[in-house]
C-alpha cells in the first residue's frame, strides 16, 4: 500500500498517486470510466480528473469506489482513506493563494512533488534560476497593473521555490534550454543582466544537479518558437511524465500522443542547444556585452 513518504510530500502528488491506484483497480474489474463516475453520482470526465490527480477527492467517493471495485480489506480502505486525509492538507505555497492564480497552483505542486524538471525558456530566464533583482523586474513587467503590496509577495514565492533546487535529500534535478533571445533581452537593465548571467554561470559550474544549455540563434527555427514548454518527472514508476504549458493568463496540460509530442520537441531542443560546457563559455562571453 501506497505512503506518504512514496508519494511525495505535495498534497497533487498525492492526489496523482491515488488517481493512479483508483485507475489501476478500475482497470483490473474492466470497469469503464463512465460506470465509475456513476457511482460517485458524476461522470466520465469527473473520473478522469480523479484519476489524473486534477481533482480534490471526498472520502465519500472513495469509499463508493473501493465498494464498487470490491476492495474489502479494511487495512487497504483505511490506508487509500488516510491518503486523501493527507491529500486535503495544504501544500505551505497555498499559503500565497492571494497572488497565485488556480492555474498556476496545480503547476507549483507538481514542481514541489518532482525529481526531474526539464523545461525550454525563450521569453526569460527559468523561474527555478532567476536571480532576485531580474524576478522582481519580470515580475514588475508580468503585474504591472497589480497593487504595489502584491510585488513583494509574489517575489517571494518566486525565490521560494527555488529551493527544490537546494534540498539537502534528494535536491531536484533541473535541465533547461534557454533560448539566446532570453539571454540577450535586458530585463531590468545591464547590472541586473549581468548579476543573472554570472548567477547562471555559477550555478552550471557548482550544482551538479542543474544543467544549462543554450539554444543559439543558429540553431535556426524550431517547433517550440510559440513559448516555454516544462515536464515534470515523478520518482513513482505509476505517474507519468507531466507536461506543463504556459500560457499568459491559464495553462495547458497535453495528454496522450500531444504530450508525447512535446517529449520528442525537448529531446530535439536537447540536441540542437549547446552543450553545457560550451554554454557556459558563452554565457562568460556574453558577460562582456552588458
Amino acid at each position: 500500500m501506497l505512503d506518504r513518504r512514496q508519494a511525495g510530500t505535495s498534497p497533487t502528488a498525492l492526489r496523482m498517486q491515488i488517481g493512479a491506484r483508483l485507475r489501476r483497480m478500475r482497470e483490473d474489474k474492466g470497469i469503464g470510466r463512465a460506470e465509475a463516475g456513476d457511482a460517485i453520482r458524476g461522470s466520465a470526465s469527473k473520473m478522469s480528473r480523479l484519476e489524473l490527480g486534477r481533482h480534490g477527492f471526498k472520502t465519500r467517493d472513495v469509499l463508493d469506489l473501493l465498494d464498487l471495485y470490491g476492495v474489502r480489506d479494511p487495512h487497504e480502505r483505511e490506508g487509500l482513506i488516510e491518503l486523501v486525509r493527507e491529500a486535503k492538507k495544504p501544500g505551505w505555497w497555498q499559503s500565497y493563494g492571494d497572488v497565485v492564480p488556480s492555474w498556476f497552483e496545480q503547476y507549483l505542486g507538481l514542481e514541489q512533488s518532482a525529481t526531474a524538471i526539464r523545461g525550454y525558456e525563450v521569453q526569460y530566464i527559468p523561474g527555478l534560476l532567476q536571480t532576485r533583482d531580474y524576478a522582481n523586474a519580470v515580475i514588475r513587467l508580468e503585474y504591472y497593473d497589480a497593487a504595489y503590496e502584491g510585488f513583494d509577495r509574489r517575489l517571494g514565492l518566486r525565490m521560494a521555490r527555488q529551493d527544490i533546487l537546494r534540498r539537502p535529500v534528494a535536491p531536484v534535478r533541473l535541465w533547461t534550454v534557454i533560448d539566446e533571445a532570453a539571454l540577450r533581452r535586458p530585463i531590468g537593465g545591464p547590472e541586473t543582466m549581468r548579476a543573472q548571467i554570472e548567477h547562471l554561470i555559477t550555478v552550471s559550474e557548482t550544482m551538479p544537479n542543474v544543467k544549462v544549455q543554450v539554444l543559439p540563434f543558429s540553431s535556426g527555427g524550431h517547433l517550440a518558437l510559440g513559448g516555454p514548454v516544462t515536464i515534470v518527472r515523478f520518482a513513482e514508476q505509476d505517474l507519468h511524465d507531466v507536461v506543463y504549458l504556459e500560457q499568459l493568463t491559464s495553462a495547458r496540460y497535453p495528454e496522450g500522443q500531444e504530450a508525447d509530442r512535446y517529449q520528442e520537441i525537448m529531446d530535439s531542443l536537447a540536441i540542437r542547444a549547446w552543450l553545457p560546457a560550451r554554454s557556459t563559455t558563452f554565457l562568460k562571453d556574453l558577460l562582456n556585452d552588458f
